[in-house]
C-alpha cells in the first residue's frame, strides 16, 4: 500500500465530513499541522494514530482501505435496517438491490 493512498484517502473522508485539517488535527489532540504533514506524504501516523482516525471518521481500518466502498455511512444505515427485517424481507430488499445494480 501506498503512502499516497494514504494521504489521499485521508483528504477524502476529512471533506465528506466537511471539517479542515487544522480542525481535524486539534480533534485528533495534536498540534495544528498534524494532519497537513500526513496529507503532504511528509509523515505517517503510527498504528494507534491510525486507529483513532478511524473512530475519528466512524469507519474500521477495513473499511478505510476499501478502495470501493463509497458512502459508508449509508452502507452502515443500510446495514442496521436490514439486520430488523424478516426473511422474507431481506430477500426482497436482495432482489431489489440485484436489480438496481445490474442497470
Amino acid at each position: 500500500m501506498k503512502e499516497k493512498y494514504i494521504a489521499d484517502r485521508i483528504t477524502e473522508l476529512r471533506l465528506k465530513k466537511n471539517v479542515s485539517e487544522y480542525r481535524m488535527s486539534l480533534d485528533l489532540g495534536h498540534s495544528n499541522s498534524y494532519i497537513r504533514s500526513i496529507t503532504s506524504g511528509k509523515a505517517l501516523p503510527s498504528m494507534s494514530e491510525f486507529l483513532y482516525i478511524c473512530d475519528y471518521f466512524g469507519i474500521t481500518p477495513k473499511e478505510f482501505f476499501d478502495e470501493d466502498l463509497k458512502n459508508t455511512e449509508q452502507i452502515k444505515h443500510l446495514y442496521d435496517l436490514a439486520k430488523k427485517l424478516s426473511y422474507d424481507d431481506l430477500s426482497a430488499l436482495i432482489n431489489m438491490a440485484e436489480r438496481l445494480s445490474s442497470k
